[in-house]
């Protein structure tokens, strides 16, 4: 890997109480920035002391002997740049360093980087990371570790073994063996090459394994509920407080575009007085950090007047919120009672939102991506194709009932015609 800048420098080093007499030889080797410095047992008087050319000045015997030993000293430097240089490595000065003292390198690898990075996120939860974004990475290199365990028998992989192949075959192995779906595959394959371009930044790689590698996601066709659905859930009287609670938060979030992981955490702080008079939701996505402002609808807001001091509501939460494994087991149940055959998560909510609720409805994509929290309107833009996807479905319905419209006319229109004959 080039090297932008490299120096060897041999000098005096003057101590604060120095008088007089000898000094002692150091010798400060730079690269890129980074340097080391090193007494090499030699002393020399100042006055003796060429800096320029870094020796000592004269014809002597000891003069000669003392500047052999700094250019012996100087060749080993270049020997460990050249050594480190032609293994592929980043040179650096404390490889260098290393090098010189007989210290022998530990080889990195892949799942003690990945650790470590997965540490020190640990210690940002909270501050630059969500909780989630942290468990995400902790599975990312589960998966990682089970799949060197079951491909190569190990429990890790030298960096320099990373290529096309591993990446292609690791990406095989998550969805053949894993059955784990398209896009989730790439998503973990993402927090890998997050790792790999850390290695690449600090020169424990010479080149990118991910560059010839295709991380695009496929679009899913997710599709909402339609407003006829919707109706169903929000009408039906299920006599049972569980599936009555859950179909009210799932309900709640298609009428806001909240997330889960939002909506669990909305409090009493999150609901504001907008400048109509209107109750708002105000609150930062939790997976993007991005706000989102969000006026309250008619269904929402009578949901939330209906919880208010619910016992279940804990720590000035607004909604008694199960966990994300109960409200999907439950709206599944909720499905099946409405007679609703989609899968029904409650992800599917937030996707509701933004398709039935707003963009149906004639709401500007511009304000759908506010509320959403969207980091860019592409996003929301995924959102437009699946209802223009229900527009074009919705036409060709059409189409064929005005055909069978129009043949039945023909039907009726052609025996009056040969009677007029």
């Amino acid at each position: 890997m080039l090297v932008k800048s490299f120096t060897l420098l041999f000098y005096l080093k003057r101590r604060a109480d120095y008088r007089a007499g000898e000094l002692p030889i150091y010798m400060r080797v730079t690269v890129d920035g980074d340097r080391f410095e090193m007494a090499i047992k030699r002393q020399c008087e100042p006055e003796r002391w060429n800096a320029a050319a870094g020796r000592k000045q004269g014809n002597k015997e000891d003069v000669r002997q003392l500047n052999a030993y700094l250019d012996s000293i100087q060749a080993k430097v270049y020997q460990a740049q050249e050594s480190i240089s032609n293994l592929g490595k980043q040179v650096t000065a404390a490889r260098i360093k290393d090098r010189l003292l007989g210290i022998q390198e530990r080889p990195n690898t892949i799942c003690e980087i990945f650790k470590e990075h997965n540490e020190q996120m640990r210690e940002l939860v909270g501050k630059d990371f969500v909780k989630t974004t942290y468990n995400r990475y902790v599975t990312a290199l589960k998966n990682l570790e089970e799949f060197l365990r079951y491909k190569y028998n190990a429990s890790d992989i030298r960096l320099d073994e990373l290529d096309y192949d591993f990446i292609s075959n690791y990406a095989f192995y998550l969805k053949a063996k894993r059955n784990i779906s398209h896009n989730v595959t790439m998503k973990y394959l993402v927090y890998f090459k997050k790792i790999v371009l850390i290695c690449v930044k600090k020169g424990w790689l010479l080149r990118d394994p991910f560059i010839e590698f295709s991380l695009a996601r496929r679009d899913a066709d997710r599709f909402p509920l339609d407003e006829d659905e919707l109706t169903v859930i929000e009408e039906r009287d299920f006599r049972n407080e569980r599936l009555t609670i859950v179909r009210d938060i799932f309900l709640f979030c298609c009428y806001t575009g909240l997330s889960y992981a939002d909506v669990k955490n909305l409090s009493n702080a999150h609901i504001t007085s907008g400048f109509d008079g209107r109750r708002w939701i105000t609150i930062k996505r939790q997976k993007t950090d991005i706000p989102s402002r969000i006026p309250l609808l008619p269904v929402p807001e009578a949901i939330l007047n209906k919880y208010l001091g619910h016992v279940k509501c804990q720590d000035d939460r607004v909604l008694p919120v199960l966990s994300n494994q109960k409200m999907n087991a439950y709206l599944k149940e909720i499905g099946d009672v409405c007679g609703i055959n989609k899968e029904i998560t409650f992800h599917l909510a937030r996707h509701t939102f933004a398709t039935t609720v707003t963009l149906a409805n004639d709401v500007a994509i511009e304000s759908v991506s506010k509320m959403l929290g969207h980091k860019n309107i592409k996003t929301t833009q995924h959102y437009a194709k699946i209802v223009d996807k229900k527009i074009s479905v919705d036409m060709i319905s059409l189409t064929e009932k005005l055909n069978v419209k129009r043949r039945d006319r023909d039907l009726v229109a052609k025996p009056q015609d040969k009677n007029k004959d």
